[in-house]
């Protein structure tokens, strides 16, 4: 019986001893799941850290990336469509409570502003009777219109008068005293039908919304100080009617030429435009930039609005480009594009792994964030010395070879080496450059080929400062406008132009569709005759 008991009872401690077993191995899987949840809680825990400190520094760093929009800013971009009414300004009237509003008068609207008049003769060549030959001679004058001109910091009231002319010859003779001919001075149209403006007037106003980002209700109040009630809604009118039928001949001549080019480059904005057809007003339209390359042509830049970022927006502007290098961001839709070599820009490259680089590991150099860095660095620091250098594009496509492809190979090497964190900043970047191998190479084939997009950057750069002024457009006719006068203000700049200047000279020769493109190419910023009347 003892025996019997000393066995029962080593079983039941067998069986504890099993179930003991089952419970540990249980509470180990436990544990180990435990600690795999702390361990992925904290692998998110350090991305969501690095999120927030990518996001603080976007806010609060000096990054030359940081464009924020602040909410209830004023809308610049599109203002002048917005304001616009259609109407002209000289027979406005409004109507409050069914009472219309007595226009004012010439002498009230400028009321105050200096006026001299402003006598348009028959040219010399012209002052002979087409019958007998005789010279003609003045016998008066008609008034014509008023014509409000515009310099900076003064305005003044022209009355346009032009002379007539009679032949004392024939006015005299019996015979021909039913034959008599009065000849009249030619005088240009207005710019702007039924419009007191003149070509000056118009220029500064673009000039100040465009190219300094003053709003018009700004200009508005501008105007006022100088003795003129000028509305915006006016001004607006003016702006949207010069850059339909002025600027859009030009654009359209520019534009051919550019696809004429062998290298070019491209980048792309955001902009909200409330009336687009079927279109909620939230969502985002684009403003595109499409310019001329290094090489060593004139510079070419040009504006582009569309409704969408859609990749056949590219294909369409750029259709006629061939056999030629397009250098541009990482944006698929480009790769659309055929017949042509893209290159990606390495300040994007570089731009990844910067914000990839943890707070407060800038110089810790063990950091892979910061040894992509370096890598990036050491080609832009061989790009800085050849242009120093003042290589040729043979030199520099030499150089590119001997300095930069090394680093290039070491470049990719080492990122194949890499294992990032899924989701981390490090591994888009990564990913970025790996995706872009082919393309981020292309640069080496010429040596007239960009290195990065920067040139495109800093052409978009003055719509993008001037968007933190305004939140939205209201309609595609207003953003149209809009890249049309941003493109001859940036052709301005890019050609070392007066753009003041620049803008009213083009108002004063009024580009129109039935002008050759000879005629056209005498219009250029960079024509011999335009730097001399526009350079300061």
């Amino acid at each position: 019986m003892a025996g019997n008991a000393k066995d029962s009872k080593i079983l039941e401690y067998k069986d504890l001893i099993s179930q003991l077993n089952t419970t540990i191995a249980a509470q180990t899987e436990l544990i180990k799941s435990l600690q795999q949840t702390i361990d992925a809680d904290r692998e998110e825990k350090k991305i969501l850290q690095e999120k927030i400190d990518y996001l603080t520094k976007k806010l609060f760093g000096t990054s030359s990336e940081k464009s924020k929009d602040i909410k209830g800013q004023i809308n610049l971009f599109d203002e002048a469509e917005q304001e616009a009414d259609g109407r002209p300004e000289i027979s406005a009237i409004t109507v409050p409570e069914h009472k219309r509003k007595r226009k004012s008068t010439h002498k009230e609207l400028f009321k105050g502003v200096p006026s001299r008049d402003e006598l348009i003769s028959l040219p010399e060549d012209q002052r002979s009777c087409d019958e007998c030959g005789t010279r003609l001679e003045a016998i008066g004058k008609e008034f014509v219109r008023h014509e409000f001109r515009y310099t900076p910091a003064r305005g003044e009231v022209v009355n346009i008068y032009r002379e007539t002319y009679k032949c004392p010859v024939c006015s005299t003779a019996d015979t021909m005293a039913e034959n008599i001919r009065f000849v009249k001075a030619h005088v240009p149209e207005a710019l702007v039908p039924n419009s007191y403006t003149s070509a000056s007037a118009v220029a500064w106003v673009m000039y100040q919304k465009f190219a300094n980002a003053m709003p018009l209700y700004r200009q508005e109040q501008d105007w006022k100080q100088l003795g003129v009630p000028f509305t915006r809604a006016t001004l607006a009118n003016w702006i949207i009617y010069c850059a339909k039928n002025y600027f859009r001949p030009l654009y359209d001549y520019l534009h051919r030429q550019l696809l004429k080019r062998t290298f070019l480059m491209a980048d792309e904005t955001r902009i909200q435009v409330l009336k687009e057809s079927g279109r909620n007003p939230e969502t985002d339209s684009f403003m595109w930039l499409f310019r001329s390359g290094e090489d060593g042509l004139p510079p070419i830049i040009l504006y582009h609005y569309t409704e969408t970022r859609a990749k056949y927006n590219a294909v369409s502007f750029l259709d006629g480009f061939s056999d030629g290098y397009l250098e541009t961001d990482g944006y698929q839709g480009y790769n659309n594009l055929s017949g042509i070599k893209r290159c990606s820009c390495w300040s994007h490259t570089r731009r990844y792994f910067i914000e990839a680089v943890p707070k407060g590991k800038e110089y810790d150099y063990s950091n892979p964030a910061v040894q992509g860095v370096q890598f990036c660095s050491k080609l832009f620091d061989y790009e800085r010395i050849s242009k120093a250098k003042q290589h040729s594009p043979e030199q520099r496509k030499a150089y590119r070879l001997e300095k930069e492809k090394p680093v290039l190979d070491a470049f990719w090497i080492w990122l194949e080496q890499q294992k990032p964190r899924k989701g981390t900043r490090f591994e888009k970047a990564v990913n970025y450059a790996l995706n872009r191998k082919d393309t981020l190479m292309t640069y080496l084939e010429d040596g007239r080929c960009s290195f990065s997009n920067n040139l495109s950057e800093n052409a978009i750069r003055p719509f993008t400062v001037g968007r933190k002024n305004w939140l939205f457009s209201a309609t595609p006719k207003g953003a149209e406008s809009s890249a049309l006068v941003y493109t001859m203000v940036e052709m301005a700049k890019a050609n070392d132009l007066n753009v003041y200047k620049y803008l009213t000279y083009l108002l004063e020769q009024r580009p129109n569709e039935s002008m050759s493109d000879e005629q056209f190419e005498k219009l250029t910023p960079w024509n011999e005759e335009v730097k001399q009347r526009c350079q300061n």
